[in-house]
């Protein structure tokens, strides 16, 4: 049995092994891999994300929205909603094999949550270009 999701070092296992396997797929890996160039830096600021979103602290500072809508216009405004279910698949599976209980649940949810809104944001500033 697993257990739930219960510290900073948890979530950075998460996210990690989350992106260890994003760099690696074949649908998402090459997306990825041009746009991030210092893997560590973008681990330490995604855990920090997940860690606010997770435990409602505040270490995260940044502007998911507007990274991903320049990511959208970098790869030529390209991304769809099967990048966001590559994605969710991913990220499923790997709190899968790592945790279960509440907080592993939330971090499913919130996943899901952001990244329909994202998607839908991203649509809605190539209307706007």
């Amino acid at each position: 049995m697993s257990k739930d999701i219960q510290t900073r070092e948890d979530v950075h296992l998460l996210v990690s092994s989350f992106y260890a396997k994003v760099r690696e797929d074949e649908n998402l890996g090459e997306i990825f891999n041009t746009i991030i160039s210092d893997w560590n830096t973008h681990i330490i600021h995604l855990t920090d994300f997940w860690e606010s979103q997770l435990f409602m602290v505040n270490k995260f500072s940044g502007n998911p929205i507007k990274k991903h809508v320049e990511v959208d216009h970098k790869v030529n405004n390209t991304t769809s909603e099967k990048h966001f279910g590559f994605w969710m698949q991913l990220w499923f599976s790997t709190i899968d094999s790592l945790f279960e209980g509440e907080r592993a649940q939330l971090a499913k949810n919130k996943a899901r949550n952001m990244g329909t809104y994202m998607y839908l944001e991203i649509f809605k500033h190539r209307s706007k270009s």
